[in-house]
């Protein structure tokens, strides 16, 4: 898998595995980058990570973004998660499924939506956003988060609906 856009990761562990999932490049400037060659952002499914990926956002609109899982992202012993914890094939799949930004995207799903499908609020809501990021492979957020990415992503009403299906059909947990 050969992969021609610029892929941003946090450390040099994450680094050396990226490049032993993919042939590609991680290199530290990003500006420049994105215009000759496009910019993935693939950082580790944490606090640090999405601060990370949210800096990045605001500095380049339009990038791509990978997400892992924590599931993914665990280390097999002691230590924090990270991209350099996944398997290969783990990467790989987060590769094959970007999200581009659309930052002036109008939204698709409304705050209304997330609130009937109790994704902001209620005893559910937390695990309901878990299971739903993970499906559609843009992270874990919180409700404002969640508003914010469904639209950054532009997914659709169909898209959504098939998620929630899923997510709310406890035997695929």
């Amino acid at each position: 898998m050969k992969i021609k856009e610029v892929i941003v990761v946090e450390g040099k562990d994450d680094t050396k595995r990226i490049q032993m999932a993919v042939n590609a490049d991680t290199l530290d400037q990003i500006e420049d980058l994105y215009d000759k060659r496009g910019v993935i952002v693939f950082t580790d499914p944490d606090f640090s990570g999405e601060k990370i990926r949210k800096i990045i956002t605001e500095a380049v609109p339009g990038v791509k973004h990978a997400f892992l899982t924590k599931h993914d992202a665990a280390p097999s012993h002691k230590g924090s998660l990270g991209v350099e914890h996944a398997s290969l094939e783990a990467i790989r799949e987060a590769l094959a499924h970007l999200y581009t930004e659309v930052p002036d995207g109008e939204p698709l799903i409304s705050r209304e939506d997330l609130a009937v499908a109790g994704l902001t609020s209620g005893p559910q809501a937390k695990e309901y956003r878990r299971r739903l990021g993970e499906y559609l492979r843009i992270g874990y957020t919180n409700g404002k988060q969640l508003y914010k990415r469904l639209k950054l992503f532009q997914i659709t009403p169909d898209e959504f609906k098939k998620a929630l299906e899923y997510i709310k059909n406890e035997d695929n947990y």
